[in-house]
């Protein structure tokens, strides 16, 4: 597990290192190029979409405070917040509830890629080796030494698609977590029932593997992944694409240039112009996001003092 800390962390952030300077570079291209404030937008992502990725926010943020107060307990800050929450038996609560409706997430988001296959009728191999397909295929790994040449300035910007290769290794983040963290703990919930017919010294393997799991995914998602999404200059301060499930034309073309030209060849394009959210919703959209980022940065910055000068 803490190889695995490790590695993930120092390759991670290797590539964040590198993207930085071209994401400054970009930003200082595109600060002319402002798209139009009533332009017709791309819709990206349905109204499912939207929602289940606002309750993954929330579930997770949720259980990265209540978790993090348990592991780093011998600390102020964990007490302090511990009894914020109401104690550690209710943060406990807080915890199991907020695992639940992860789960629930992964259920409903399962279900409905089940649902569109049957609703377009297509067939699974179209679905999971199809030109849109979330699974990693020669392209990401062509995209992913592109960028690395792009990074040290020994080639051009890639050409992404709908799916960058980093958006496809957040993907299946969750479902390792699902698999991984959600095992574990269902585990350590229930295990009066689980030793029954499993050996008790697994708990203890469960507890180390929940545990560090768990610091892993939280590290990662408020660092790598909210760099990747929100703070590279590029996007910074905040791309609400998550939320409105909407984006300029302009940026379609510059972020997703395969996908643009790949729905203009097709004549599908039109077929998925909406018109923009009012001021007042998208205001309300970056509130919601910025109390998501700045809470997540919190709990980094405690983890990290945990780590440093206090750790057991």
């Amino acid at each position: 597990m803490t190889a695995l800390l490790i590695g993930t962390f120092t390759v991670s952030g290797a590539h964040t290192l590198m993207w930085l300077p071209r994401a400054v570079q970009m930003r200082r291209q595109n600060a002319g190029a402002q798209a139009e404030t009533h332009a017709m937008e791309y819709e990206r992502f349905s109204r499912l979409n939207r929602i289940l990725h606002v309750l993954m926010i929330v579930s997770f943020i949720s259980l990265a405070l209540t978790g993090m107060t348990l592991k780093f307990s011998y600390t102020r800050w964990a007490g302090a917040l511990s009894r914020l929450l109401g104690g550690y038996e209710t943060a406990g609560y807080i915890h199991r509830f907020a695992a639940g409706v992860m789960i629930g997430v992964f259920v409903a988001h399962i279900y409905d890629l089940v649902r569109r296959k049957r609703a377009t009728r297509t067939t699974w191999k179209s679905v999971l080796f199809g030109p849109n397909t979330m699974l990693p295929t020669k392209k990401d790994l062509s995209d992913f030494v592109g960028s690395i040449k792009w990074f040290l300035g020994l080639g051009r910007r890639p050409q992404y698609g709908r799916w960058t290769y980093w958006e496809k290794f957040d993907y299946f983040a969750v479902f390792w977590g699902i698999f991984v963290i959600g095992s574990t703990g269902l585990t350590l919930w229930f295990s009066e029932f689980f030793t029954r017919f499993l050996p008790g010294w697994l708990l203890n393997v469960a507890t180390i593997i929940h545990s560090d799991e768990a610091l892993l995914a939280t590290g990662f998602i408020f660092t790598v992944h909210f760099f990747n999404t929100h703070l590279r200059p590029e996007k910074f301060p905040m791309d609400i694409v998550v939320f409105t499930g909407r984006m300029p034309i302009e940026e379609l073309k510059r972020d997703k240039p395969e996908e643009y030209e790949a729905l203009v060849a097709s004549g599908e394009l039109e077929k998925h112009l909406v018109e923009p959210y009012p001021p007042i919703v998208v205001r309300t959209i970056r509130f919601f996001a910025w109390a998501a980022l700045s809470i997540g940065f919190l709990i980094v910055v405690a983890i990290v003092y945990a780590m440093l000068f206090a750790y057991r």
